[in-house]
């Protein structure tokens, strides 16, 4: 939820007020959308939204209610709901598709298209089930990470693949005639609620495939370091089988804009709320700031002016996202935003003052997976991290040496001048933000 708001609002998460998943959006706030709204552009919102209010700035919205269901899944249209049968990212895609043909076409259009996949319990199409099946794929290099030299922040999170995976939801492994503790009760709930999304036909081949894998887990299930193997590739697998369908659907958006014509004319950005942890660290979800999560995908298309280029070299964020559109629409860009637009950087003009750092700050807690508040700044090269609230303690990285991020090296004598400028940097950050 605060990355969406980020991204409507084009400001931190302490002025947007969401800076959690459990407040409201604040509908009422500028937004990107209302302003394209004010210069002629018909807007529409499809799929996840969980920002807890009715959407505002869109002329059509048609969206998940919370974190919604991956099959089957109930849909709020312009606030009247209804289930819908099928898998949710072919779903949303279709509704998109349904109104980009049925827009007033005398009008510029935007429309956000936000899947709920591929989030947790990640839950595949039908026809990707089988995907992975015979492949064992590769561990990450520091799954089995110690967390030596972290802080306790590192220690104390519940986000281990190994520990923290709901047997049930999770890892599709039900829970039998054994006993259950109040814990594990839940989690087969969890999976109930599902599961029982989907009619009996799904069931039947969802069950055709992971029933004979679960039988032969129980016959000779794997202990300690195997275990934790185990659940990896069956995290592994999933992920990536839902990604699978989101990777379809969108081409199925390029395709049309092929065929009626507007991909020359149409920006689209490819990019995801945050980061994820695919292993590395042992971990899944997201929330800290080491680099799985902290990065995100970013990808963008507009055949008028932008050429096809990889920049892995400069500092981008979601900040920047409500500004860029704005930009690319011909739209005023409201002083109150703090990105900045990233229009002359994709055309490879990049301007001479763009940022040398970056500012973070995550302050859900406790909530899942107990990741502490902490706020940091990245540089190029370095990365410096100050965990607080009921802990005090700092981090810092050298991503050129320590690219893994598994050497704190805080105290280490050699750096203590880079940790000077980098807590002058990280005040400046924070003033220029307001964020005190």
């Amino acid at each position: 939820a605060p990355s969406r708001a980020v991204l409507l609002t084009g400001k931190y998460s302490h002025l947007n007020g969401v800076a959690d998943n459990r407040t409201a959006f604040d509908g009422s706030q500028l937004t990107f959308p209302k302003i394209l709204q004010q210069v002629g552009y018909e807007t529409a919102l499809f799929g996840k939204w969980h920002l807890k209010s009715d959407p505002t700035g869109f002329d059509y919205w048609n969206i998940l209610p919370g974190q919604g269901q991956y099959y089957n899944p109930d849909m709020i249209e312009m606030g009247e709901q209804k289930q819908i049968q099928g898998h949710s990212t072919d779903i949303i895609t279709d509704i998109c598709l349904d109104w980009l043909k049925n827009r007033q076409r005398s009008k510029p259009f935007c429309a956000l298209l936000h899947y709920k996949a591929p989030h947790r319990n990640w839950m595949p199409k039908l026809e990707h089930l089988s995907m992975y099946q015979d492949k064992e794929l590769p561990i990450p290099e520091t799954f089995f990470d110690d967390y030596q030299t972290r802080s306790d922040a590192a220690q104390e999170q519940e986000m281990r693949i190994a520990d923290h995976t709901f047997p049930a939801f999770d890892l599709k492994l039900s829970y039998q005639n054994e006993p259950v503790t109040e814990a594990e009760k839940q989690d087969q709930e969890f999976w109930d609620s599902a599961y029982s999304r989907m009619n009996a036909e799904q069931q039947k081949i969802w069950d055709a495939a992971y029933q004979p894998q679960n039988e032969k887990f129980r016959a000779n299930p794997p202990q300690g370091d195997e275990l934790a193997k185990w659940k990896y590739q069956r995290y592994i697998k999933d992920y990536l089988r839902t990604v699978a369908g989101v990777d379809e659907n969108i081409g199925k958006v390029l395709d049309y804009l092929d065929e009626a014509g507007l991909s020359q004319n149409t920006l689209v950005v490819y990019t995801s709320d945050q980061g994820f942890y695919l292993g590395e660290h042992g971990w899944f979800d997201k929330r800290f700031m080491y680099e799985q999560s902290l990065r995100m995908p970013l990808i963008v298309r507009y055949p008028r002016e932008i050429q096809p280029a990889v920049n892995e070299n400069d500092i981008v964020l979601n900040l920047d996202f409500a500004p860029t559109l704005l930009d690319y629409c011909d739209a005023p860009i409201p002083g109150e935003m703090q990105g900045r637009s990233l229009r002359k950087l994709l055309r490879g003009a990049k301007p001479g003052d763009w940022r040398q750092s970056m500012y973070y700050h995550y302050s859900e807690y406790p909530a899942w997976h107990m990741v502490k508040k902490h706020y940091g700044i990245r540089t190029h090269r370095y990365k410096l991290i100050h965990f607080y609230d009921d802990i005090d303690a700092w981090e810092l990285y050298d991503l050129k040496t320590d690219p893994y991020e598994i050497n704190n090296v805080y105290q280490n004598p050699d750096y203590q001048s880079i940790v000077k400028e980098l807590k002058l940097e990280l005040n400046r950050l924070k003033a220029e933000y307001r964020d005190l």
